[in-house]
Order: C-alpha cells, then sequence, then structure tokens
C-alpha cells in the first residue's frame, strides 16, 4: 500500500475509531424535523444537532461540511490521481425529499475509485445555491453525487458547481419528470434507465477533503471530491428545481462549517494533453 492510500486509509479508521457520533451513512429523508431557515430557532441549521440525538455531530462534529475552498490554504497534490469513474446506464426513480429532488438508482450505476477503494453510484441531488464556496463566493447550483461502498459503511460525494449560463444537458433530460413532481413531497417518479455518464465534469481538476453529510445526521468520514471548474446552468433549470420542493424559492444549502485545522488537498495532473 503506497502513503497515499496509507494515510487516507489511517484517517477514516481513526474517525470511526474515535469519533461516537459516526452513527449512519445515510441522509435523513424525512424533512419535516429540519430547514434550513437559519432565523429558525428550533429546525434551522444551527439546531440540528439537538433536534435528536443521533444527530449530535451536526452541532459538535469538527468535520464537517460544506466548506470554503479557497486557493491560499489547499495543497497542490499531483499524485492523488486521476478520478476514475465506471459509471453504466441504470433504472432510476425521481423523489421530491421536500427539501430537494433526489435521483435515486435502482440498479447497479457503476462505481468510482479512490485510494484503490470501490464507492458504488447510489443517488444523486441538487442544492440551490451550491453549498461549498470558492473564495468565498457561493453558486447557483451545486450537485452531488453520492457512493457507498459495497458494505454501506463509508461514503464518498463528488460535488459539481454551477453558475448561470447554458442549460445543463443532464437536468434538460430530468426536467419533464422534475416538473410532474412539482409541490409533491415524499412523490416519486419512475424515469426509466438514466445513464450517469451524460453528467460532465469538465476538469481533471479537484479539491479532496474529509468531511461529513450536509443534512441530518450529518455523519462524518465522508471522502469529498469537488470539481475544480465551475459549470453552467440556465436560470429556468435552476427555478425549476426550487419550484419543484415546497420551499419553492428558499435555499436549500448548509452554512459553511469551520475548517478545524484540516487539509484541503488539490489535485493537478503534473501534465494535460
Amino acid at each position: 500500500m503506497g502513503l497515499n492510500k496509507l494515510s487516507m486509509a489511517s484517517t477514516i479508521l481513526i474517525l470511526v475509531l474515535s469519533n461516537p457520533l459516526l452513527i449512519s451513512s445515510q441522509e435523513v429523508e424525512d424533512e419535516h424535523e429540519f430547514n434550513y431557515d437559519t432565523d429558525d430557532e428550533e429546525h434551522g441549521p444551527e439546531k440540528w444537532g439537538e433536534v435528536r440525538e443521533e444527530w449530535a455531530a451536526c452541532g459538535k462534529g469538527k468535520l464537517q461540511s460544506p466548506i470554503d475552498l479557497s486557493d491560499d490554504r489547499v495543497k497542490v497534490r499531483s499524485h492523488l490521481g486521476l478520478l476514475t469513474r465506471s459509471y453504466r446506464p441504470a433504472a432510476a426513480v425521481l423523489k421530491n425529499r421536500g427539501h430537494d429532488i433526489m435521483l435515486r438508482f435502482e440498479e447497479d450505476a457503476g462505481s468510482i475509485s479512490i485510494n484503490g477503494t470501490e464507492y458504488r453510484l447510489r443517488q444523486l441531488h441538487w442544492h440551490s445555491p451550491s453549498e461549498h464556496t470558492f473564495r468565498g463566493r457561493r453558486y447557483s447550483l451545486e450537485l452531488h453525487m453520492v457512493h457507498q461502498t459495497p458494505d454501506d459503511k463509508n461514503v464518498a460525494v463528488v460535488g459539481i458547481l454551477y453558475k448561470l449560463g447554458r442549460p445543463d444537458p443532464f437536468l434538460a433530460e430530468m426536467e419533464g419528470y422534475i416538473k410532474k413532481l412539482e409541490d409533491l413531497v415524499e412523490k416519486e417518479e419512475k424515469v426509466g434507465t438514466v445513464d450517469p455518464r451524460h453528467v460532465k465534469r469538465g476538469s481533471r481538476k479537484y479539491y479532496r477533503y474529509m468531511g461529513s453529510l450536509t443534512v441530518p445526521p450529518c455523519t462524518e468520514g465522508v471522502v469529498w471530491t469537488i470539481v475544480r471548474k465551475i459549470r453552467t446552468v440556465s436560470r429556468k433549470q435552476m427555478n425549476l428545481l426550487r419550484e419543484a420542493v415546497h420551499d419553492h424559492f428558499n435555499p436549500n444549502a448548509r452554512p459553511i462549517q469551520e475548517i478545524n485545522g484540516r487539509t484541503v488537498n488539490l489535485f493537478r495532473p503534473k501534465k494535460l494533453p
């Protein structure tokens, strides 16, 4: 095992053994007990950790997400390697979770490999505005592609940020189905076969850090990969995602969390073709 693999494996092992807040790798789908209203003194982001005992990491965790990604705090690492993905078309269901729209794969949609570990693609969902920021700037939209190890114990999320501009081709494929779910909380719509390879990244460069789920239970130990290139989404597409959930034009992005001394790596290939 190389030094990089050993370091990542050791980090995850230490997190699991030393942090009692690592309870579940599953996001909470029932959004009635939490929201994104920073003025809500009972269910807002600052109170998530007090709503349920198993959500304690939301308030007490030291490796929480999202964070701000600034070039002056990252370490450039060319040895991390390209983000290898082996996706395939698979049957999927679109669900209105109230706080977001999620596309859940019902079949094997393939995987990514990080430091020799396979993480299978389980679902993807959108946040508006973006949860992560670049040098303090929030963008219009952020897509999260959520992966889990075969035993479902470890999570890796690939995040892609978008600014207003040309329509996103992948979202264009989903628009008709999303419209059918407008205001229908907890309702699902079968969308047939979806090819996750249609989600474009546009860059080999990415940020990598250890963080958490950005919704309760805010489980830590999540391997985050944020694509550096900012892609584009149309205003119509962004509004469609917001209108579909009952929050309408309210944001569904968690506030930025403290770095707490974490290392943020930036993968940049030594030579680009």
